[in-house]
């Protein structure tokens, strides 16, 4: 029965593939980039007083907030437009927009 089921399993059956990293799989999308952000912090001053953890800079997938010295640096041409920023600011201060048609990401494989 064993060798029945061994010859009916499938070539490589339980082994595990290789998997990508994050920035592999981020070669496997393209960005065309406006000119103009889709993604506006709504009052810089709030990012400098009332948020010392910066979790913008955490929390987005793709690293598009750094935090420089004085001011949130934003990204804007390599956004996932996953969104994660408009519900994850503890204080509401990112507005986040689908980037003009024709714009933003584009997957290769999907």
């Amino acid at each position: 029965m064993a060798e029945a089921a061994r010859k009916m399993s499938p070539e490589g059956a339980g082994e595990t593939a290789k998997g990508q990293t994050i920035e592999e799989k981020q070669y496997l999308v393209r960005f065309n980039a406006d000119t103009k952000s889709h993604l506006h912090v709504l009052d810089p001053e709030i990012c400098m007083t009332k948020c010392p953890d910066k979790i913008c800079t955490i929390f987005c997938p793709a690293d598009v907030y750094k935090w420089e010295e004085v001011r949130m640096h934003v990204g804007y041409e390599g956004c996932h437009e996953c969104g994660s920023c408009r519900i994850g600011c503890p204080y509401q201060n990112i507005k986040w927009e689908y980037p003009k048609g024709g714009h933003g990401i584009v997957f290769r494989l999907g």
